[in-house]
């Protein structure tokens, strides 16, 4: 497998190139094709933005995938890594061209303009849960810095989600259902999901519109971690000090783990299985007050219930599970610790609204304001002290709270269009903005004495906000009939303040700060003939620091380690060369890039201080550079048959890390050499279509050392070598059926934790 998975990858998506020439004089031109047409011609966020995009609407999306999470629509995009572990993960991160799945802030995620995007935590994923599959109408995604109208976050990727608006009394119903079969270490068992929707929508004669949705799934994880021990370099065991009882015990697995070092797995722990229940409830309404003036708006409430539990390999002579103590199976001596499989439940409420107001001319100048508010109304998770069954009755352990937290964004925005003889002289087509937002983190952790409860003394505290407002401008000009020249400048201001850490016996407090930026934009497309555009980029983008990678550190006991509150900034100087052609059968595309990071945001090992820390810290410079094909193929040879392809190449290497010398030379981590994805889909009518996906990424390094050399094993970041396989049926106007199956070959792969196994897919849609 390791000698032929990735030429494959390649040779799969780069045929399909050269396929379309191949078959499309073959093709009969009038050919009733029941496919949607996947081109750029489809509608886009602003046609005059200087950025490559892609995008993928609701027809494409139902035809093409399994989706039982709206971040399902992402992982077949071009240079993209979902960090999706299981349905109904709550920390499905993004990865993209230049940055990995745990640097959540570099991807900027919307719906209907408004901030979904988490920044509170490190590894707070943006806010899915917000959307429902049924409603998504569009799912766009903008690669790097090249435009002014978005912030820094978009050094990485920028998705925009269009959610779908009524045209009349419409409606529909989705039922969407899995059983995922997983095996691992000798565990095996099914894991089932559920999940059930509705909307329903008017527009009326007074011109208000609303629509309204509900959602609620039920899920259940494979396990995600497990309790291990490393042997040393000789891999030898060593016996643990102390003495006691020691309880022969058979279960005990060894493998090899990331670092090439033996290790001995005991079971599934932490909190490994997860079943969670959610419900999103969502009113979105609008007004339009004349043909010109429209306001719309929105509030949705999100609940989440998760009650976690683990499983032992281990049993005594007697059959009975061994949780903790001292253990042996004849060869080692080990000792579990009494919370080795302890578990947890976490509550979670959540509730978002919105408002816009805007203007709609045909030309000339347009204004819009909107403004968004998210809030964690509770959040407390709940961590036992001991296992599973001891738990049950209750003991000591400890309280995680974020009750209070959250974010909100303002937007200003005017733009121009031109028209012929206007004082542009109908060639400049301008933005220009004032965006500002927020973000408060409040974080207890509290000490339980019945951990089934929250209340208890405060064993630590972090806290604090950022704040930025931003003032851009963007100048799209047409100097010639087939050049465009766009301009852009993005000033930034932010603000960090009220920082606070506190632990028993000591209390720290961070002075306010603060830190400016500007970011350039420029952009050259040329119009080489009317189906082929050349386009090239250059972007600054600024990424300022968030709350927890300011101020989260760690406590123990009375003492604190801190991040370092003065953090600098990510400053990413990125290039795109891009030519696409745009032809009857589909449209090809090919982009250079590049993308050079000063002080990436990351946590390491200090190795310039005594005694050493690991904390969150700037690694002076990160360049990433690679190449991208997309083929998008309407006709394939076989009247209904059509095609949807990417591959990209990159190498993100470390070039300056003052603070760890060690990583200088290596691979940027979770950003893979090889990515790619090849969608075939079959329609031979309008009642039944048929598409199949491979999905492949390469290995990857998780430490800045890559020092974890063995990649395909839990606990690294391993390649991803992936088949589905959907079967849709219209059998009746309005009703959709479908069958289908993700990871068909049930391959192995891991982002740390285990991705899923195979699973069965069915869903039942009707709409009205």
């Amino acid at each position: 497998m390791k000698t032929t998975t990735r030429p494959l990858a390649a040779a799969i998506s780069l045929a399909l190139s050269a396929c379309a020439y191949a078959n499309a004089d073959e093709t009969d031109a009038d050919a009733a094709m029941q496919t949607v047409t996947i081109n750029s011609t489809r509608a886009s966020l602003d046609p005059d933005l200087p950025v490559t995009s892609v995008t993928r609407t609701q027809e494409e999306l139902r035809q093409q995938q399994n989706i039982f999470n709206p971040e399902d629509a992402l992982r077949n995009m071009p240079s993209m890594t979902i960090r999706k572990r299981y349905s109904g993960d709550r920390n499905a991160l993004v990865g993209g061209r230049s940055f990995s799945t745990t640097q959540a802030p570099r991807a900027l995620v919307t719906m209907d303009g408004y901030l979904l995007s988490n920044f509170l935590g490190r590894f707070d994923a943006p806010r899915w849960n917000m959307i429902a599959p049924e409603e998504m109408s569009r799912v766009e995604v903008l690669y790097g810095p090249f435009s002014a109208l978005y912030p820094g976050n978009s050094i990485g990727t920028t998705i925009a989600i269009t959610t779908s608006r009524p045209t009349r009394f419409e409606g529909s119903v989705r039922v969407a259902m899995q059983d995922q079969s997983f095996d691992q270490y000798g565990l095996k068992d099914h894991y089932r999901n559920y999940q059930g929707s509705a909307l329903i929508g008017d527009r009326l004669d007074s011109s208000l519109w609303y629509k309204l949705m509900v959602n609620h799934q039920d899920s259940t994880s494979q396990p995600m971690g497990y309790y291990t021990a490393t042997a040393n370099g000789a891999g030898v065991f060593a016996t643990p000090a102390g003495a006691g009882t020691t309880t022969p015990v058979t279960g005990i697995r060894y493998d090899t783990g990331p670092f090439g070092t033996t290790r001995a797995i005991f079971g599934a722990n932490a909190g490994a299985i997860d079943h969670t229940r959610q419900n999103t409830v969502k009113a979105t309404f609008g007004y339009d007050f004349n043909r010109t003036v429209s306001a719309e708006g929105f509030i949705a409430w999100w609940s989440n219930e998760s009650v976690t539990r683990n499983q032992s390999f281990l049993r005594d002579a007697a059959g009975n599970t061994v949780w903790s103590g001292r253990v042996t199976d004849g060869a080692n001596v080990f000792v579990l610790p009494v919370a080795a499989f302890a578990p947890y439940t976490r509550d979670e409420r959540h509730a978002q609204s919105g408002v816009t107001v805007k203007t709609r001319n045909g030309a000339g100048w347009n204004a819009s304001v909107s403004a968004s508010a998210y809030r964690i109304m509770e959040d407390v998770q709940r961590n036992a002290g001991s296992a599973d069954p001891f738990a049950a009755a209750g003991g000591a352990g400890n309280a995680v709270v974020r009750d209070g937290s959250g974010f909100n964004s303002v937007d200003l925005q005017t733009t121009y269009s031109p028209t012929v003889g206007d004082w542009t002289g109908g060639v400049h087509t301008l933005t220009i903005g004032l965006h500002a937002d927020d973000y408060k983190l409040k974080q207890s952790t509290r000490a339980t004495a019945d951990w089934r409860h929250a209340d208890g003394p405060e064993t630590q505290f972090i806290g604090g906000e950022t704040r930025i407002v931003a003032l851009y401008g963007q100048d799209a000009w047409r100097f010639a009939p087939r050049w465009q020249a766009t301009f852009g400048l993005r000033a930034e201001s932010w603000e960090a303040s009220d920082g606070a850490q506190r632990a028993p016996g000591t209390a720290l407090t961070y002075p306010r700060r603060s830190n400016q930026a500007w970011s350039p934009k420029l952009s050259l497309g040329w119009d080489v003939a009317a189906d082929t555009t050349l386009r090239l980029s250059a972007g600054r983008g600024t990424r300022f620091a968030t709350v927890a990678e300011l101020f989260q550190g760690t406590a123990a006991g009375s003492a604190i380690v801190v991040n370092d509150p003065n953090l600098k900034p990510e400053r990413s100087n990125a290039l795109e060369l891009m030519a696409e052609q745009r032809h009857d059968f589909g449209t090809l595309r090919a982009s250079l890039f590049q993308d050079d990071v000063r002080d990436a945001i990351w946590s390491q090992v200090n190795l310039t201080v005594f005694p050493n820390v690991t904390n969150v810290q700037n690694v002076g410079r990160v360049r990433t550079r690679g190449l991208e094909l997309v083929a998008q193929i309407d006709r394939l040879g076989v009247p209904g048959l059509s095609a949807d392809a990417n591959i990209a190449f990159g190498k993100s290497t470390i070039l300056e890390n003052a603070n760890y010398q060690p990583s200088v030379g290596k691979n940027w981590t979770r950003v893979p050499r090889v990515r790619s994805a090849t969608t075939l889909t079959y329609a031979p009518g309008a009642k039944w279509s048929a598409s199949a996906t491979y999905r492949y990424s390469g290995a990857q390094f998780n430490e800045t050392n890559n020092a974890d050399y063995n990649t395909d094993v839990y606990g690294a970041i391993s390649r991803v070598s992936q088949l589905d396989a959907r079967l849709l049926f219209k059998p009746a106007g309005g009703t959709e059926l479908a069958v289908g199956v993700d990871n068909l070959t049930n391959y192995h792969a891991y982002q740390m934790h285990p991705y899923p196994g195979r699973t069965l897919f069915a869903e039942m849609r009707y709409a009205f």
